[in-house]
Protein backbone atom coordinates (compact mmCIF):
# COMPACT_ATOMS: atom_id res chain seq x y z
CA UNK A 1 0.00 0.00 0.00
CA UNK A 2 1.87 3.40 -1.12
CA UNK A 3 0.68 6.46 0.70
CA UNK A 4 0.47 10.29 -0.45
CA UNK A 5 2.86 11.27 2.80
CA UNK A 6 6.49 12.27 2.71
CA UNK A 7 8.39 10.17 4.70
CA UNK A 8 11.50 11.53 6.55
CA UNK A 9 14.23 9.74 8.53
CA UNK A 10 15.03 11.47 11.72
CA UNK A 11 17.91 10.34 14.61
CA UNK A 12 16.30 11.72 18.33
CA UNK A 13 17.70 11.70 21.52
CA UNK A 14 16.50 9.66 24.30
CA UNK A 15 15.36 12.51 26.05
CA UNK A 16 12.80 13.37 22.70
CA UNK A 17 12.32 9.69 21.76
CA UNK A 18 10.87 9.47 25.58
CA UNK A 19 8.56 12.48 25.41
CA UNK A 20 7.21 12.08 22.35
CA UNK A 21 6.35 8.29 23.15
CA UNK A 22 4.53 9.66 26.57
CA UNK A 23 2.29 12.34 24.18
CA UNK A 24 1.48 10.15 22.09
CA UNK A 25 0.33 7.69 25.00
CA UNK A 26 -1.54 10.43 26.37
CA UNK A 27 -3.05 11.05 23.19
CA UNK A 28 -3.96 7.80 21.55
CA UNK A 29 -1.78 8.32 18.96
CA UNK A 30 1.08 6.19 16.72
CA UNK A 31 4.29 8.48 17.41
CA UNK A 32 4.75 9.11 13.71
CA UNK A 33 1.03 10.90 13.93
CA UNK A 34 2.37 12.85 17.62
CA UNK A 35 5.66 13.75 15.76
CA UNK A 36 3.89 15.01 12.86
CA UNK A 37 1.44 17.24 14.70
CA UNK A 38 4.12 18.62 16.70
CA UNK A 39 6.36 19.40 13.26
CA UNK A 40 3.03 21.26 12.03
CA UNK A 41 2.59 23.03 15.07
CA UNK A 42 6.33 24.51 15.53
CA UNK A 43 5.60 25.39 11.62
CA UNK A 44 2.86 27.57 12.77
CA UNK A 45 4.87 28.82 15.76
CA UNK A 46 7.68 29.85 13.51
CA UNK A 47 5.51 31.65 10.63
CA UNK A 48 4.02 33.63 13.38
CA UNK A 49 7.20 34.85 14.04
CA UNK A 50 8.68 35.90 10.51
CA UNK A 51 5.07 37.77 10.42
CA UNK A 52 5.74 39.49 13.63
CA UNK A 53 9.12 40.20 12.57
CA UNK A 54 7.55 42.03 9.06
CA UNK A 55 5.60 43.84 11.33
CA UNK A 56 7.87 45.13 13.76
CA UNK A 57 9.72 46.26 10.86
CA UNK A 58 6.80 48.44 9.65
CA UNK A 59 4.85 49.70 12.84
CA UNK A 60 7.14 52.98 13.01
CA UNK A 61 6.09 55.67 14.96
CA UNK A 62 5.25 57.89 11.62
CA UNK A 63 3.66 54.84 9.65
CA UNK A 64 1.24 55.97 6.76
CA UNK A 65 -1.71 54.20 7.97
CA UNK A 66 -4.20 53.18 4.79
CA UNK A 67 -7.71 52.47 5.09
CA UNK A 68 -9.22 49.01 3.79
CA UNK A 69 -11.30 50.50 1.16
CA UNK A 70 -7.85 52.34 -0.17
CA UNK A 71 -5.86 49.11 0.14
CA UNK A 72 -8.25 46.88 -2.05
CA UNK A 73 -9.15 49.55 -4.84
Amino acid sequence: MSTTKTRINISLSDDITDALAKLARRDGMPQATKAARLLETALEIEEDQVWDKIAKRRDTKNARYLSHKTVWK
